[in-house]
């Protein structure tokens, strides 16, 4: 089976019942999420051996994130780390049509990775490395690991995925620009919205490909998606869907696409697969629980992407 190997944080994840402000949420439930560990679950569920690698707290939900994704079958090294707390997110629906997710992670655990962190090996016996812009942005140390294992990646001809996957709430623009563009431009493939490649450069898919990036692929949300490479420019359309909770359709997108990717898909037989996981995501609360697994896939795309199944 095919190995990918990532690292980043994941926090605890809050979230209400109901819509409404959060002010006046009369209860949570209560789960996990980090876009990182999101793809490897969406990975792994559709058939591919996947390994994630991040600090928790010393706390219940540093314990609850290590059991759920051993529960999804990752290969899950969770540092303990007694110095700090487990991040928390929690996540609101102030209408119908709107979702808000505030964060409670400054100085936690999953800050604190540092390129020691990663044991030796673990990055250069993968198939390869998935990394995003989220976590290069949370701290020194983890800015550090994040280029050093991309670096380790290509030292030993392992490719690298870099999903931009831009926070505004960790760094603003003119900070978050270029840490991320030297990230990607040290990458195999480099996911990203029309608004996040804007941030690297104007020209973001010529230049990247300048660069040395085999593949840039445009996230589109319902308008589909679109992959520039030295050949050309792939695009597909999305799926029509009635979404629930649009909190970790990119990251099953990425999933999707990696997957397909690593199996030898052409580019168009994989952006149709990334669309429809990322479509599959919306249908269920949560930020990877509704991942689809390749029977979900396959019934999902059977039926033209209809999520009624009759």
């Amino acid at each position: 089976m095919t190995r990918v190997v990532t690292l980043g944080e994941t926090m605890a994840l809050a979230r209400t019942t109901e819509i409404g402000s959060l002010r006046h949420a009369a209860g949570l439930a209560l789960g996990i999420g980090g876009a990182e560990s999101n793809v490897a679950v969406g990975l792994r569920r559709l058939g591919v051996d996947t390994g994630w690698l991040g600090r928790v707290g010393d706390d219940p939900l540093g314990e609850r994130i290590a059991r759920e994704l051993r529960g999804e079958g990752l290969d899950v090294h969770a540092l303990v780390d007694a110095g700090a707390a487990t991040g928390l997110m929690i996540k609101e629906r102030p209408s119908a049509a709107s979702t808000a997710v505030h964060y409670y992670r400054r100085g936690s655990a999953g800050s604190r990775l540092a390129p020691g962190d990663v044991p030796a090996r673990w990055i250069e016996e993968a198939d390869l490395l998935h990394v995003t812009g989220i976590t290069p942005l949370l701290s020194a140390t983890a800015h550090d690991t994040v280029l050093t294992a991309v670096e380790r990646a290509r030292d030993a001809g392992v490719p690298v995925s870099f999903d931009v996957n831009y926070r505004s709430e960790l760094a603003a623009p003119d900070i978050a620009g270029p840490l991320l563009r030297e990230i990607a431009e040290r990458a195999t493939l480099v996911f990203g919205g029309v608004e996040e490649f804007a941030l690297l450069t104007p020209d973001a898919a010529d230049s990247l490909l300048e660069a040395g990036v085999e593949q840039v692929v445009v996230k589109r949300g319902p308008a589909g998606a679109a992959v520039f490479t030295s050949a050309g420019v792939t695009e597909a359309l999305g799926f029509v869907i009635d979404p629930l909770d649009t909190v970790g359709a990119g990251d099953a997108f990425v999933a999707g696409y990696l997957s397909a990717h690593l199996e030898g898909l052409d580019v168009a037989d994989t952006l149709v697969r990334a669309n429809a996981c990322g479509a599959m995501a919306c249908l269920v609360p949560g930020d990877w629980e509704a991942a689809p697994t390749r029977r979900d896939l396959e019934l999902f795309l059977a039926g033209g992407g209809d999520p009624v199944r009759r």
